[in-house]
């Protein structure tokens, strides 16, 4: 019986171990958003079916994204149970089966390497920000300073002096599209963790509460600049009271 060992590092890694109660398009975002950081993801593969409950599939660009996500997130606290991470078995015939992609072997590659790779990319570019007609490509560059921030004073405005240590964290820089359960699976692996609270009016930003001070500072310097996609490096200070 060949072992996860046996199976050679690909773009594909398969994780088992999910949360089985955990909706599947929230379930895909949450992956999505927690593995972007290694890298551009081709897709998300999870499963309503009970045999492949508990199960997904990322599939990476490239094989360095692959082997640095399973190294990183290897036991990573998701939805409250270890992620258990290994190479895929490439992108087997039943996962196309059951996603609705498969085709015999040989047109699939040639497909794959002329347009299909092409268009794919191009998407991927525009989602990522990169493209002609990313919502708000070029607002965040890598970790941007406080001042261009969309929900700063102004470029030009003083900056504030900082908030002194407490138990509230404010979360900058997010992804639009970034839900609290997202983030609460990042904070809550912190001891003391409380609760995260989004701002509905104005996307990007959340705070997030821990027991005590020291709590707190301790997630802040675990999380600081951790990207929740390429070009999103969470800016983490502590929150005005």
């Amino acid at each position: 019986m060949s072992t996860a060992t046996d199976i050679p590092p690909n773009m594909t890694i398969y994780i088992n171990n999910l949360n089985e109660k955990i909706k599947l398009e929230e379930l895909k975002k949450s992956l999505l958003a927690v593995f972007s950081q290694f890298g551009k993801i081709l897709e998300v593969l999870a499963f309503k079916t009970l045999k492949h409950k508990g199960q997904a599939w990322v599939v990476f660009e490239a094989v360095d994204s692959a082997s640095n996500a399973l190294r990183q997130m290897q036991g990573f606290p998701f939805y409250d149970k270890p992620m258990r991470i290994q190479y895929a078995r490439t992108k087997s015939d039943i996962i196309a089966k059951a996603d609705g992609t498969f085709v015999p072997r040989e047109r699939r590659k040639r497909h794959d390497d002329k347009g299909g790779r092409k268009k794919r990319d191009q998407h991927d570019a525009n989602q990522a920000g990169m493209g002609p007609n990313a919502a708000y490509a070029g607002a965040y560059g890598a970790a941007p300073p406080l001042s261009q921030l969309p929900y700063a004073a102004g470029a030009k405005a003083v900056p504030e002096a900082p908030a002194p240590p407490n138990s509230i964290l404010f979360v900058q820089n997010l992804p639009h599209e970034t839900m609290s359960m997202m983030l609460q699976m990042l904070f809550c692996q912190y001891p003391g963790f409380k609760e995260v609270r989004m701002v509905d009016a104005k996307p990007g930003i959340a705070f997030v509460e821990y027991e005590n001070e020291m709590q707190a500072t301790v997630a802040m310097q675990g999380l600081q600049g951790f990207k929740i996609t390429q070009q999103n490096a969470m800016i983490i200070t502590y929150a005005k009271k």
